[in-house]
């Protein structure tokens, strides 16, 4: 999935759409998605100048918005938006920074009506640099 197919669903836009490219997708069931990071990317201006560090709530973020592709991939009426409703077991593992390329592993736990629990893993060059647990709900 490229970036126009992205954006088809999900409402995020510059600088806030975090996710480049879908490499596999099992609607409602789990995605892998990739996030190239650049030197360019306006949060390294103050996160830090002179050592950029991608933070950790970019990272989150990615994992929120490839849940978000994963989960309204599967719905069959459109409408609603995920909302983030809760993080648990949040580990960062490993410094991010430009020139790495972030993938994404999100795989869905739960899915009751409006509600998806799911559990995501951040890697760079197959080393793990993050994971949680995370709670939506559609709004």
């Amino acid at each position: 999935m490229n970036i126009q197919e992205i954006m088809s669903i999900l409402p995020h836009r510059y600088p806030m759409l975090l996710v480049d490219r879908v490499l596999e997708l099992e609607p409602g069931k789990r995605v892998v998605t990739l996030k190239n990071i650049t030197s360019n990317e306006p949060q390294f201006t103050g996160h830090y100048p002179g050592m950029p560090i991608l933070p950790g709530v970019f990272i989150l973020e990615v994992m929120a918005q490839s849940t978000g592709i994963a989960y309204m991939s599967a719905l069959e009426e459109e409408g609603g938006v995920p909302l983030f409703a809760g993080v648990d077991r949040a580990r960062f593992r490993r410094q991010v920074v430009p020139g790495d390329q972030l993938i994404v592993e999100v795989n869905i736990i739960k899915a009751r009506g409006k509600v998806v629990k799911v559990h995501s893993e951040a890697k760079v060059d197959g080393e793990l640099a993050a994971e949680a647990e995370l709670l939506f709900a559609l709004g």
